[in-house]
């Protein structure tokens, strides 16, 4: 139990510090546009959740359709995509500085990551050890 809440205080320092680079990035250079970053990667795990209870085996089919999940990942790695291509286009049109294009996909992965790992760790897992 008591691993648990480590890595969970482990898991919200590393959030914190994600948004704190995404915010410095924007703050810094007095331009709120990598702001949009934060909120891609954020979203970014919410159609493989959605997507993955709707794929499920039900009581009208008992085949899995795996076009829900598909299309999730499809849609994940779009937002993921554009997480990463968004700085570097503003970037390079110049609206943004090269600092502020760094951090925020720096605090982006930190963002992204830190919600893998905590849906890896504590997301839904096999219940075998229910008897």
């Amino acid at each position: 139990m008591a691993a648990g809440i480590k890595t969970v205080i482990f898991l919200a320092f590393v959030l914190a510090l994600g948004f704190l680079l995404v915010i410095l990035s924007c703050a810094l250079y007095q331009n709120w546009l990598p702001l949009i970053v934060a909120f891609t990667f954020v979203l970014a795990p919410l159609p493989n959740s959605i997507c993955a209870r709707c794929a499920r085996a039900d009581d009208i089919s008992p085949e899995y359709n795996s076009a829900y999940v598909d299309f999730g990942r499809f849609v994940t790695g779009m937002l993921v995509a554009t997480g990463f291509a968004l700085p570097l286009v503003l970037l390079h049109s110049g609206i943004i500085y090269p600092g502020a294009c760094w951090m925020a996909i720096s605090g982006g992965l930190l963002v992204y990551g830190t919600i893998l790992v905590y849906s890896g760790w504590f997301g839904s897992g096999s219940d075998d050890d229910e008897f």
